[in-house]
């Protein structure tokens, strides 16, 4: 990472820096409400690896248009992480919890914890060390959207929340490992690859899925998925790469902190769902564990664990 602060507390950063993060995180805060609107015509599984393959496509001719070079061999394990994570994970997953009935504002709550899973991936990879202020912030939030989740489920947990949680940690992973490319390639560079990477298996998947599920498009569902290839899977990673690689991984996490409010609010304006006063609740104890995250000490130990980028 760039930041080589040493044993100091996350400083406020303006926002000219944060512009391309928060950007990123505008265009992922319509990610949940655009998925349920898809849901309404296409197999879950259609939207959770199609849109990964209809971005390809774009990946590829930008990547032709460039004349990219590809990456080194030894940064293939970092893309696999990323492909792992943010092509098919995050997607997939989340899709699947809406399907299982989980609302987008249900959801937003859940994956608000991001933002301290991408700082604890950060941490991982980064060889820092948190404070007891960090872990005791994160588990925190992670009782909070536990029980909001025995709440909501009756005193259990859903299957919903499960895929939720399996996608949180998914997409972290591949936000902190995209963010360590960002800084050998430009961020656009990383989605890119990490999409034409794993074309062969997202398109050939997406092909059968169009034969086998009977689609039901229209209007409004080609707007979900339009906007869910266009611009959950491929541009807003140039906008989030690069801010992650211009101000760090676990510091662009902190515009992080208003993407489930945002989703809340697309979530009753676009589809009409109710946020009661649990939902409402349980999104700002959320949102105020994370920010105690952000701020915590950390203390850097070590230069980040290699993945062998430097192989070659």
């Amino acid at each position: 990472m760039k930041d080589h602060d040493s044993a100091t507390d996350l400083p406020p950063i303006a926002l000219g820096p944060l512009a391309p993060a928060a950007l990123g995180v505008l265009i992922y805060s319509f990610t949940l409400p655009a998925t349920a609107v898809g849901l309404e015509g296409l197999d879950p599984y259609l939207v959770g690896v199609g849109r990964s393959a209809a971005a390809s496509l774009l990946a590829i001719a930008a990547l032709l248009a460039v004349r990219a070079r590809p990456p080194r061999r030894g940064q293939w394990a970092g893309f696999a992480v990323v492909g792992a994570g943010v092509v098919f994970g995050f997607p997939v997953l989340t899709t699947l919890a809406l399907d299982h009935g989980a609302s987008a504002a249900h959801s937003a709550v859940v994956v608000g914890l991001l933002p301290a899973a991408t700082a604890v991936f950060a941490v991982l990879r980064a060889g820092e060390r948190p404070s007891g202020a960090f872990w005791l912030a994160s588990g925190a939030g992670a009782v909070c959207v536990t029980g909001f989740a025995l709440v909501r489920g009756a005193g259990r947990v859903t299957a919903a929340d499960l895929l939720l949680v399996a996608a949180l940690l998914a997409v972290a992973a591949g936000y902190a490992e995209g963010g360590r490319l960002a800084h050998s390639m430009p961020g656009w560079q990383v989605i890119s690859w990490a999409l034409v990477l794993t074309a062969p298996i997202s398109v050939p998947v997406t092909l059968w899925l169009m034969a086998a599920t009977d689609p039901q498009w229209t209007v409004r569902t080609g707007l979900g998925f339009g906007y869910l290839a266009v611009f959950s899977a491929y541009l807003g990673f140039f906008a989030w790469y690069a801010g992650m690689a211009r101000v760090g991984i676990a510091r662009a996490g902190q515009v992080q902190l208003v993407q489930p409010v945002l989703t809340l609010l697309w979530s009753g304006l676009l589809l009409g769902e109710l946020i009661d006063a649990t939902t409402a609740l349980a999104a700002v104890a959320v949102l105020a564990c994370v920010a105690l995250t952000q701020r915590a000490r950390v203390r850097r130990a070590g230069p980040a664990a290699p993945l062998r980028d430097l192989a070659d």
